[in-house]
């Protein structure tokens, strides 16, 4: 089959040009890993028998593919990003249809490895494509149409999962049956993979992309960013789920009532958020997110020891994913700084670092969350305290020679 270049989809239908097909590998995307991150917690608690170093160290294997994640520089001298997505969509689908089937630690770090190597390496190959095939005049708004979609997909997961728990076990969401909402998201996804296979043309970008590893120094705002919310958002994706689930007792269906909520939240924050950076710029956006993010984390800390009332901490949960809905502007960020043929080896790279802290930090944390739960809290807060001083050093129009606003002698700041 013969390229379409992305500039030249108009005379297709809507539902074949690149913006549906982003939006049906959002779709898979969050089907599979809405289902696995909504259970994972109730599952390794009550079914494995995690405690948190158990939780800790899991979560340091999953990441470990996402440090790894340089490699799809690599896989892109044999394959097309667009085939490459493909298959890292279908690996995430398997390694979650498989997860019920293995309630040990050893059984969960099979199916996590080949769920996560395909979450991560589509997850930077996405990020490639999209700043490819959206315009830097469309993309703040379609990537938060695309934050949307994502949302309302885990409304509906979630709708079930409320269902699901309480009719299925005693009636009491207790003496589930893991296996089948697992085994059933992955099918699903694997059926819309192949849509996506023999439905969609190939699209080819405007720009060929470099083969081989970029950093560049005029990066180095954008790769502290990455760094620094790879670290944050570990000590949230880990621990905050746990303590709903080991402090405060909640049932499945009362994570999956929780993470609808949220959903709901994104669904109407994330196309707010892409218009706020239309109008006001990445650095506004970010500076919100990361305000609001110290609050949260600070706000976990105090609760773990003065608070009883699960509703306190349902309310914070909820908060960090509305704050959260305004991240990808990190993405336009970077667009707009960077050569255009510089974006999926950059992706690739970006997710690598995001991933550095990743790796270690579950399983340190894991034993210190053992000893002083707030103490994990609190670094969050800390962590985003320091994404907040760099948002500040992002200008409010960024391009190429005005990448921060320390602009380099004889380059006309665009502030």
């Amino acid at each position: 089959m013969t390229p379409i270049k992305v500039s030249e989809t108009e005379h297709l239908p809507r539902w074949q040009r690149p913006e549906a097909l982003l939006i049906l590998m959002t779709v898979a995307l969050a089907l599979t890993f809405d289902i696995w991150m909504a259970l994972l917690n109730n599952f390794a608690v009550e079914v494995a028998k995690f405690d948190g170093s158990d939780m800790g160290w899991m979560q340091t294997i999953r990441e470990i593919p996402g440090f790894l994640s340089f490699g799809v520089i690599y896989v892109l001298l044999f394959l097309r990003e667009q085939t490459l997505a493909y298959c890292a969509l279908l690996a995430l689908a398997a390694g979650a249809a498989m997860t019920g089937f293995l309630p040990t630690f050893w059984g969960l770090a099979v199916a996590t490895t080949i769920s996560s190597l395909g979450f991560h390496y589509f997850e930077a190959i996405n990020q490639s494509l999209q700043l490819q095939w959206l315009s830097k005049q469309r993309a703040p708004q379609m990537l938060g149409v695309l934050r949307g979609v994502g949302a309302m997909v885990g409304f509906i997961v979630f709708s079930a999962l409320i269902w699901w728990g309480f009719v299925a076990g005693d009636g009491e969401g207790q003496n589930l049956d893991y296996r089948w909402p697992y085994l059933t998201a992955g099918l699903l996804s694997i059926v819309l993979v192949l849509v996506m296979i023999f439905a969609f043309p190939r699209f080819e970008g405007p720009t060929v992309q470099r083969k081989g590893i970029v950093l560049k120094r005029r990066y180095w705002l954008y790769y502290a960013l990455v760094f620094m919310g790879g670290a944050r958002r570990q000590i949230f994706m880990v621990f905050a789920a746990f303590m709903l689930v080991e402090k405060f007792g909640y049932a499945v269906h009362e994570m999956a009532t929780l993470l609808l909520v949220n959903h709901v939240a994104t669904m109407i924050c994330a196309p707010i958020a892409g218009r706020m950076i239309q109008q006001y710029g990445e650095r506004a956006a970010m500076t919100f997110e990361y305000v609001g993010l110290i609050g949260v984390f600070s706000g976990y800390a105090l609760i773990y020891y003065f608070v009883t009332d699960p509703l306190v901490a349902a309310v914070l949960y909820v908060a960090d994913h509305i704050f959260f809905a305004a991240a990808f502007a990190q993405k336009t960020y970077f667009q707009k700084i960077a050569d255009d043929e510089d974006h999926a080896p950059t992706a690739a790279v970006a997710f690598t670092i995001n991933h550095i802290a990743a790796v270690f930090l579950p399983a340190m944390l894991g034993y210190l969350y053992l000893a002083h739960p707030a103490a994990v809290f609190w670094l969050g807060a800390a962590l985003a305290g320091v994404s907040l001083v760099l948002a500040r050093l992002v200008p409010r129009h960024p391009q190429p020679g005005a990448e921060t606003i320390m602009v380099p002698r004889g380059v006309v700041p665009a502030e």
